[in-house]
């Protein structure tokens, strides 16, 4: 793959430069991404796999999926053998699945601190926050409108987090910033306030390619070109759309040789079935359709399958989340990833709670471990996620950080080892002791056990003299901490300056816009 080159590309491109700045800056510690040394759930067996796998071949074949104003897209379907009638693209039974073979099973998304690297696929997970909220809220200014201040301050909580590998992409959408503009600092944001991996734009292609214009100031032209530094969210219209926007996009970044889930955006009982194996089948169905149409922009192009998928609460019609139904869909579509040699993208903080409570904690809980268990690679929406997606929260971005930790170390495994054995600890103590004070525990007890760094677990007394604080008040405590610790990663200067030019020349260059 690509990564070899890395060193040799990334010296011509002016990495070379950033990473002597990253190595002279104060280094906040960052867990490495997640290798599982735990199976994989597997809820569907051999029989169910193959129903759906044949199902979702005959929606290609016989219902087809529509792309929508775009004829470019159209006429490269007919030219790979596909049937076009209008905008309906029929795919003949197995060619979707022959495409989607040209695409990586694992890659590499590089950061401007190579330190901060990330591996995606294979037994990986990438931990990233919430996405695309218009609000925000915090204890102190309850729900309100997201600004550009609020999108900086999570970018710093998520480089300040040590068990986030991502700095993520739209982490809350700054409405006080021109709708046309607002991608260049929330970008530069990422670029400069961070040193993690990020997300591009994805919300028109011509914002797609600033943001790839942007990345080889930070890399170097040659160095985007040939390695990925992108990985973005193309969420595709269920059911069976591809719209001229979305599919844009992925059209520029799948060139560039950029990232990108291809992520059905689907309410079971609204926009797919509502049963379990419908839904599976039509998650595969526009998922293959996508993936393959990455596969006819550039062979080879890296590319995540996705699935965002929950049920409706059929008497409100609001979106439901950490339910049984999800965790199964969850689960199968995890398999369908790893049968088609695919990484895989799906769970999250999910919750539709309107404030970090008990709700929202019993529901993220169900859908990161959930996360854990199916196979995910690229998590998104790790923290931070409150109201279905409509707010980012930040007592909750640090209170699921924190928990992310967990899952770290259920990743872990159970060690087998002579010291895991303790046996030597047992004979020490023999019958009717007690382990505090024995060499194994002395030796151990500093990384034996996962920490936490905002729940409380004081006795009552001490707890009530210190306030009776609850996990939000402890939460926000932990946000303040973070921000007053963070430190600007360093980066060259004359990168800065390029990339604080580029976004103020393009800025200028048209006016504001805010539909």
């Amino acid at each position: 793959m690509a990564e070899a080159e890395a060193p040799r590309k990334r010296a011509r491109g002016g990495g070379g430069a950033a990473r002597r700045a990253a190595r002279g800056a104060v280094s906040f510690e960052t867990a490495k991404y997640i290798e599982r040394n735990i199976p994989n759930f597997e809820v569907l067996n051999e029989e169910a796999l193959q129903i759906i796998e044949t199902n979702a071949e005959t929606v290609l074949e016989e219902i087809g999926v529509n792309f929508v104003n775009n004829p470019k897209a159209l006429e490269r379907w007919r030219d790979a053998g596909a049937d076009v009638t209008g905008e309906r693209v029929r795919i003949p039974r197995g060619l979707a699945r022959k495409l989607c073979a040209t695409a990586p099973s694992q890659f590499t998304q590089h950061a401007r601190n190579p330190d901060r690297n990330v591996e995606i696929g294979g037994r990986n997970l990438v931990l990233a926050p919430v996405y695309g909220p218009p609000f925000v809220h915090d204890v102190n200014g309850g729900r309100r409108y997201a600004t550009m201040e609020d999108f900086r301050k999570f970018v710093k909580l998520g480089y300040m987090s040590k068990w986030l590998h991502h700095s993520g992409g739209t982490v809350c959408e700054p409405t006080d910033v021109a709708v046309n503009k607002r991608h260049f600092d929330m970008l530069h944001a990422h670029m400069t306030l961070s040193d993690k991996p990020f997300m591009g734009s994805v919300t028109d292609p011509i914002r797609a390619q600033h943001s790839v214009e942007m990345c080889e100031i930070l890399f170097g032209k040659e160095f985007v070109q040939d390695n990925t530094v992108m990985t973005s969210l193309i969420n595709i219209n269920s059911p069976l759309t591809f719209d001229d926007v979305m599919m844009g996009a992925l059209e520029i970044y799948a060139a560039n040789n950029q990232a990108c889930i291809i992520s059905p955006f689907i309410v079971g009982g609204a926009m797919a079935p509502v049963s379990v194996a419908g839904t599976l089948t039509q998650v595969l169905a526009e998922v293959m359709a996508g993936i393959a149409y990455s596969q006819l922009i550039r062979p080879g192009a890296p590319v995540i399958f996705g699935a965002f998928v929950t049920s409706i609460d059929m008497n409100s019609g609001a979106p439901t989340f950490g339910t049984p139904e999800a965790a199964q869909i969850t689960y199968g579509a995890g398999q369908l990833a790893r049968r088609l040699g695919l990484p895989y993208r799906s769970a999250g903080s999910f919750n539709g709670s309107k404030l970090p409570d008990a709700q929202a904690a019993y529901e993220t809980a169900n859908t990161l471990n959930v996360g854990l268990l199916s196979g995910v690679n690229f998590m998104l929406h790790a923290c931070g996620w409150l109201e279905g997606g409509l707010v980012s929260s930040f007592e909750k971005f640090v209170m699921d950080a924190d928990q992310l930790g967990a899952l770290h170390k259920l990743a872990e495994g159970v060690a087998m080892d002579t010291q895991a054995q303790a046996m030597d600890a047992l004979r020490e103590v023999g019958p009717g002791g007690h382990f505090l004070g024995c060499a194994h525990t002395q030796a151990h007890f500093k990384s034996a056990f996962w920490k936490t760094d905002v729940l409380d677990y004081k006795p009552y007394e001490t707890w009530s003299e210190e306030g009776a604080r609850d996990t939000v008040t402890l939460a926000a405590a932990r946000v303040e901490k973070l921000l007053a610790d963070y430190q600007q990663p360093g980066m060259d200067p004359a990168v800065a300056e390029a990339l604080a030019a580029y976004v103020a020349e393009k800025k200028a260059s048209e006016p504001d816009a805010f539909s």
